[in-house]
């Protein structure tokens, strides 16, 4: 894979550069920077040697939304930072014939334009023309098959940024850990996670697999999960796993009856009267006496346990996907992993927005090896060891 370390000239040179910019943003204010700070060492190299840095990237889900804030902060974090509303076409090329060397152009978002995530040929050409050099930086969507993903690079020289570098590395390296060796996947969708777990029971010590992920092999397995969150899975491929004795499920579970589904913070408050033997909506319940009429919605206390002692003696720990209902406030298993992680001096790898995001909220992201900007796209690489916006780059 060439890298930008391998680019022989760069004065003056128009350089696109596919980013992963897609922050948070509340207010048109950039709320979490995580993912701009790991992008500016590609952007900060070709700018430092007088190339004119063209930064591509997608933002939100819509396709309305709008990068005009993520350049506002890249130009907070760095010189020579300005933003163009349009993403292609003759004012765009304009602007850039008029960007000095080691000056940066944040165009407008790509989804606004449906060619994007169709991979449309027409699309291609048009950003190609913005540039002489392309370079991708967005490990974080290289597993899709969009126009700047993989039909740019069949346009122009292109080359790995210093994030999709790192990335690689690092994830290749966790596929090789060094013994006795955790891999914790949470989240949902079987779907999307049958590729890595058959992969990690192969490769680690201990899989262990959570979150309403973990429905799915409780319910094969025999046991009831009420109204929980199941996904379509095939019950033999599910059951094929279990089969092996590197699988470990949660031993208990936090519960609450499906027709009373509490807010977060008064289900966390309940559990914590009902620990202190005042009756309570929500309860904890030990593995296999979960009721036909309740919903699983986080790990219980024995299952942060076993998951804090599995830590304790690793020596790797990969971990991608939150152990609860995380979106809705249901963090108590997550945090508690995190901060055994964190405290086991382990080797570890994460990925996952929410897991990231417990990382960052409890203050331990300096406590990680290696934190990866891709949810999806890093499941798919320890899955298959590469990505299609991999592929593209030759």
């Amino acid at each position: 894979m060439r890298t930008i370390r391998d680019i022989k000239l760069f004065e003056n040179i128009p350089i696109l550069v596919r980013g992963a910019l897609n922050a948070p943003v509340e207010n048109g204010k950039v709320i979490n920077e995580y993912r701009l700070r790991r992008a500016l060492p590609t952007i900060q190299y070709l700018s430092s040697r007088g190339a004119k840095v063209i930064l591509i990237s997608h933002i939100g889900e819509m396709g309305t939304e709008t990068l005009l804030p993520i350049a506002n902060r890249l130009a907070e974090l760095i010189p020579n930072v300005s933003f163009f509303p349009e993403t292609i076409g003759e004012r765009v090329r304009a602007a850039i014939r008029e960007l000095s060397p080691g000056n940066v152009l944040v165009l407008e978002n790509l989804r606004r334009n449906k060619g994007e995530q169709r991979n449309d040929p027409t699309f291609a050409h048009e950003l190609a023309a913005l540039a002489d050099i392309f370079v991708q930086d967005s490990f974080d969507t290289c597993h899709r098959a969009h126009t700047s993903i993989i039909g740019v690079p069949k346009l122009l020289p292109s080359y790995a940024g210093l994030l999709l570098e790192d990335e690689v590395r690092e994830l290749s390296l966790a596929l090789t850990p060094v013994h006795p060796a955790l891999a914790v996947i949470g989240g949902a969708k079987f779907s999307t996670k049958e590729g890595v777990l058959s992969t990690l029971l192969k490769r680690y010590d201990q899989v262990f697999v959570g979150g309403a992920l973990a429905n799915d092999f409780l319910k094969a397995s025999g046991q009831e999960v009420g109204k929980s969150l199941v996904s379509n899975a095939s019950e033999p491929v599910i059951k094929d796993l279990l089969n092996n004795p590197k699988l470990v499920l949660p031993v208990d579970s936090l519960v609450v009856p499906a027709d009373s589904l509490l807010a977060p913070h008064q289900a966390q408050a309940e559990v914590r009267r009902h620990s202190a033997g005042v009756n309570a909506a929500s309860r904890i319940a030990p593995f296999g006496q979960v009721r036909p009429d309740e919903v699983i919605l986080d790990h219980g206390p024995g299952t942060e346990v076993l998951l804090s002692n599995l830590a304790s003696r690793a020596k790797s720990i990969l971990w991608n996907g939150p152990l609860g209902n995380y979106e809705n406030g249901f963090v108590g298993a997550t945090d508690a992993f995190a901060r055994a992680v964190a405290a086991s001096g382990a080797h570890s790898v994460v990925g996952g927005g929410d897991t990231v995001a417990s990382i960052e909220g409890l203050g331990l992201l300096s406590k990680f090896s290696f934190v990866s900007t891709g949810g999806g796209a890093m499941l798919d690489f320890l899955a298959k060891g590469t990505l299609p916006g991999i592929e593209a780059l030759g």
